[in-house]
């Protein structure tokens, strides 16, 4: 398969809806590869089902624009990092060779989100070791950034993605799973404030936006500075 320029890897079906699903859009508009690597099918889910969730999953790819989408079938609230379950990311990684993932936030109320966000970061350092899995290529990705949508409380963003023109296909993307979010106030990460969640989503995506001066984003977080080469290009206004 040809590498691909970003793979996102979450726990859930719809996850990747709601924390950079206007990214994954916009990337593709400009021509990168894009997929997306579920790691559950969520048949924990109160709502719905597996197998619903499995339909809407497939709706939303066709939005997002994405080459490809897997599930791994992991257990939903039960994910685990383990040299089983690393080794198993890692010979997706291998397959789709991304040279950027997009993992969950490293801390979150979800208790699969938290764990997932290490199982794919230390997935991604297996993934270059040729001895994980003989019959594959290594390949270790060149970037993991963190998803920080709707988890800013413990951390700035590192950066955050102009989603404006893309918003609204994103909203589209996340109203496929209307077994989940129709009639909803709350979802994964993001905290119930008495209104629709639908509204909610608009909400924090138009703060995300006014941190860089824009409508709408989507944040991220990298333990790593990032470079700057020419002070004088850089953008967002300080006054």
């Amino acid at each position: 398969m040809e590498s691909l320029d970003i793979l996102a890897i979450a726990a859930h079906r719809d996850d990747v809806e709601l924390t950079c699903g206007g990214t994954l859009i916009k990337a593709a508009a400009r021509g990168q590869r894009t997929a997306i690597i579920d790691l559950t099918q969520g048949e924990m889910g109160t709502r719905g089902s597996a197998q619903l969730r499995a339909q809407e999953a497939s709706a939303a790819a066709e939005i997002l624009g994405v080459a490809a989408r897997e599930n791994v079938g992991l257990p939903d609230a039960g994910i685990v990092s383990t040299p089983e379950t690393r080794r198993q990311i890692a010979v997706l990684i291998r397959k789709f060779r991304p040279r950027v993932v997009i993992a969950p936030a490293p801390r979150g109320r979800h208790p699969d989100h938290r764990v997932a966000a290490e199982l794919i970061r230390d997935a991604c350092f297996i993934a270059g070791l040729a001895k994980i899995d003989p019959a594959t290529a290594p390949h270790r990705p060149t970037k993991v950034v963190h998803c920080l949508t709707y988890r800013e409380d413990f951390e700035k963003p590192t950066f955050v993605v102009d989603i404006s023109a893309e918003f609204e296909r994103k909203m589209a993307a996340v109203r496929c799973y209307a077994s989940q979010f129709d009639g909803a106030t709350q979802a994964g990460e993001v905290y119930p404030t008495s209104e629709p969640l639908y509204d909610v989503i608009r909400y924090q995506a138009a703060h995300y936006g006014s941190l860089i001066r824009t409508r709408y984003g989507e944040p991220f977080f990298t333990y790593e500075t990032m470079r700057v080469d020419d002070i004088a290009a850089l953008e967002v206004s300080t006054f």
